[in-house]
């Protein structure tokens, strides 16, 4: 299993059945997969879906089924389209109940910057900025490091999406929980020792007694 399904499979156990979801394009659009069917969570999209599946298989692709991101995207039963305004307001009336977004980085303080990095191209800020501040829960689930240099840090250089402190950080390394004390590590990878993350993580990490291995079966 790559480490990007990993953290996707982790990410599911997440959401609970009845659950109104955002994906985020990227990595977090992965945890559709790893949602049983008929589990019960609806994910939304914000250009106009309740009700999106897994990523189709190849050949199975439909041009006018698309996520937010315009990769190829399937729909389960009862699935409803609605416009951008509706889906929207979704966001924004605080209607969403979670939301799964990429990051750039997160610091100690649990602020997320996920859509500008000066001087560079990126794909824009979409809705993270709604999403971030509308949903009643904001996982952020990335790499735990790019280029060997840690994603977790003491305080965002890059611009913030929110100033509101997310609820939770997975990783290929760890869960991690965003709290008004710091970030606490509250599960690590199988086979990924404490002092590992640890050495992984720019960021202080608050350590309570032992902490668990996270399950992946």
């Amino acid at each position: 299993m790559s480490e990007k399904d990993l953290i996707a499979k982790r990410v599911a156990r997440e959401l609970a059945p009845g659950s109104l979801v955002n994906l985020g394009i990227g990595l977090p659009s992965l945890v559709a997969k790893y949602v049983p069917p008929g589990h019960g969570v609806f994910f939304q999209s914000e250009n106009g879906m309740i009700g999106l599946g897994a990523p189709p298989p190849i050949g199975l692709e439909d041009p006018h089924m698309t996520d937010a991101g315009g990769n190829f995207a399937s729909i389960v039963p009862g699935a409803a389209s609605i416009d951008s305004a509706m889906s929207f307001g979704l966001i924004r009336g605080g209607h969403v109940d979670v939301t799964v977004l990429g990051g750039l980085e997160v610091d100690e303080a649990g602020h997320l910057a996920n859509w500008k990095v000066p001087g560079k191209r990126v794909p824009g800020m979409g809705g993270a900025m709604d999403l971030v501040a509308g949903a009643a829960r904001v996982i952020v689930a990335m790499q735990h490091c790019v280029g060997g240099v840690s994603k977790i840090v003491p305080v965002c250089t890059l611009p913030l999406t929110a100033q509101r402190r997310i609820d939770l950080i997975v990783t290929e390394l760890a869960v991690i929980a965003p709290t008004e004390a710091g970030l606490v590590l509250r599960e690590r990878a199988p086979g990924v020792s404490t002092e590992a993350v640890i050495a992984a993580t720019a960021a202080r990490l608050i350590v309570e007694g032992e902490v668990p291995e996270f399950a992946c079966d």
